[in-house]
């Protein structure tokens, strides 16, 4: 088959795929996406879940952006829950249980809405390059199709070996095949390569699930969603389920450790810290005698469960015993056993911001094959990919995120200036601004940078420029507005406040961390009309209060925020050679010349760069 030469040509149909795809397509790119099965796009090959700590932040801003992971993840949630809602409003995290099946069909459905977008079922096996040039690919069908630019989001595939106690056996997800020949490939160019790990849970049949002897977890009342631009509509949620494992459990499972393929030595890719397998748990926290677990619905019409909490690449006769031995789980029958997959990466020190390769021009990447783990991680660097490959295929700038204006700007600059030893998860505490970087504000933190670049379309831009109007209104409001005594001294003694003697502004009031706004206006005759609010006029409230409570809070990190703006427009210039700069440490000179920073703010953060090195710097550059 004779192909056309594409603009862009996207390497699988995960998470990160189908955002560059789509990303670099409503930029105007004539895009392919190639992907081994059409059928599977955006698969939610671990748990059926989109967002969670910090995750949730990333989709809004996907969202905010013009990207697809919001409204897909809004329009097959089965469940809805805000996390963190006893804490500050930094740390509130959207997360949904979503419809797996429904999930990709959605995706696919709106991809082939996408105007410029081809797809082509196969599998891609090498890179057409020329020099240092990428100009296409090589599929295993024997085509070679051409392009000025190629991303690849592998995920788990390259070279990827599945393991199951004592078996192992070669595969990218269970029941597909691994991808080999482009790891070869790479490293012989000069790229380096390493190996990670992650794994899996049991599936388990519904129908053998005793749910009386688990913990039922509802999700909100109120549902908020993720998308900014659709009103929700979900009308009936399905619940999750918590159970919990016992020292007779955790026995069963040791009896498996002599097979594990992570305790002999046959695993040689690091797993994930923060999401470790049931195994691991039980080793490193040897003094536990129980751990929690999460029983979570696959979809509104399938009886499958996943078991979050219990993934495990131990032998499965192994799971399966302990798995019964789990109250609730006695005569549970599983629909396929935990497994553990380890592929090949590359440390992202070798990308540029834009997720350029530095040795290759127009090669991208962007997902686990950067090291990274998550639905969201994957899908933010797919669409950060998709866009800086097609503005530089305008010959524009690349859109790099400042670490204070997106989760997604910390992540990519974390991987680049910090590399990774183990998968990467995102998680608030990595965030320095994170009370600017709030899952309620990504619409007013990107949504007009995105506007500008012709991703986020003038539906989405105009409803920003009107919620934005809107809290201006209601802030303005509230500091202009005075209540009573007699309006709210009832509401305060209930909250256990000082009452007031005199008049008082709202604004003022608001400043007290009893209180809330949605107190206030059952209370305040003067928010009388805000009493039978819509979702869209919530959000506005929501964020009004956040503003006025936190301003103080605010605007000292704004002022931090302001400290790294002048650093990061501080360039350093391409031809600076550091190794001539003699009152550099040693260390510094060689990470600067193996990195090449763009800016002084990007040099401040890679590792064993003191503050010292960065004087150094600023004098030479006149600042």
């Amino acid at each position: 088959m004779t192909f056309e030469c594409y603009d862009i040509i996207v390497v699988g149909a995960g998470h990160a795929g189908c955002e560059a795809a789509a990303a670099a397509a409503n930029l105007g790119s004539k895009t392919l996406l190639i992907t081994m099965d059409l059928r599977l796009m955006a698969s939610m090959s671990c748990n059926p879940a989109m967002g969670g700590i910090a995750k949730g932040q990333i989709v809004r801003e996907i969202d905010a952006m013009g990207g697809y992971s919001g409204i897909v993840s809004d329009r097959t949630m089965i469940q809805f829950r805000m996390l963190n809602k006893s804490k500050g409003p930094a740390m509130w995290s959207p997360r949904c249980q979503s419809d797996k099946m429904m999930f990709s069909a959605e995706w696919r459905s709106l991809l082939e809405k996408t105007p410029n977008l081809d797809f082509w079922q196969d599998t891609v096996v090498g890179l057409l390059i020329e020099g240092d040039q990428v100009k296409g690919v090589k599929t295993m069908m024997g085509g070679e199709i051409h392009s000025k630019a190629v991303i690849l989001t592998n995920g788990t595939f390259l070279n990827g070996i599945i393991h199951i106690g004592e078996q192992h056996f070669s595969g990218g997800r269970m029941g597909e095949v691994a991808v080999h020949g482009i790891t070869e490939q790479l490293k012989e160019i000069g790229f380096e390569a390493k190996r990670l790990k992650t794994g899996t849970p049991v599936r388990i049949d519904g129908r053998t699930i005793d749910f009386s002897k688990l913990i039922e977890q509802k999700g909100d009342e109120e549902v908020v969603g993720f998308s900014y631009t659709e009103p929700f509509k979900i009308q009936q949620q399905r619940s999750c389920w918590i159970a919990h494992t016992s020292l007779k459990v955790h026995e069963t499972l040791r009896k498996g450790f002599k097979y594990s393929p992570m305790f002999n030595g046959r695993i040689q890719g690091v797993g994930p810290r923060y999401c470790p397998s049931i195994e691991d748990k039980i080793e490193r926290f040897a003094g536990k005698d129980s751990h929690q677990l999460f029983v979570e619905p696959e979809g509104w019409t399938t009886e499958e469960y996943y078991l979050n909490g219990f993934s495990s690449s131990l032998p499965d006769y192994i799971q399966y015993e302990a798995l019964r031995q789990i109250e609730g789980f006695e005569n549970a029958k599983i629909f396929r056993p935990g497994y553990a997959i380890e592929y090949d990466y590359f440390p992202p020190e070798q990308l540029k911001h834009s997720l350029e390769t530095r040795l290759i021009h127009g090669l991208y990447f962007a997902g686990q094959i950067n090291g990274t783990t998550g639905y969201e991680e994957a899908a933010c660097q797919g669409m950060m990919a998709g866009i800086n490959a097609s503005l530089s295929l305008q010959e524009k700038e690349p859109l790099v995120l400042s670490r204070y204006e997106a989760y997604i700007g910390v992540l990519i600059d974390d991987l680049i200036t910090k590399g990774v030893d183990e998968p990467y998860r995102m998680f608030t505490s990595r965030a320095e601004y994170r009370i600017l970087l709030r899952q309620d504000n990504a619409d007013a933190r990107l949504t007009e940078k995105s506007y500008q670049l012709g991703l986020a379309k003038e539906d989405r831009y105009q409803k920003y420029l009107k919620k934005r109007e809107k809290v201006d209104e209601i802030k303005t409001l509230l500091n202009e507005t005075y209540t009573y005594p007699d309006e709210v001294n009832g509401l305060l003694e209930r909250k256990r406040s000082s009452p007031i003697e005199q008049k008082t502004k709202l604004s003022y009031l608001l400043l007290r961390p009893q209180l809330n706004l949605s107190e206030l206006i059952q209370e305040a005759e003067s928010l009388e009309a805000f009493k039978n609010a819509n979702t869209f006029m919530k959000e506005c409230l929501e964020e009004a209060e956040i503003q006025i409570k936190y301003a103080s809070y605010i605007e000292k990190e704004d002022e931090l925020a302001d400290k790294l703006r002048r650093l990061e427009n501080v360039k350093l210039p391409k031809t600076l050679d550091y190794n001539k700069l003699q009152a550099l440490s040693i260390e510094a000179r060689q990470k600067l010349c193996r990195y090449q920073p763009a800016t002084l703010g990007e040099a401040s953060r890679i590792s064993g760069i003191s503050p010292a090195d960065i004087n150094v710097l600023a004098i030479l550059l006149g600042r």
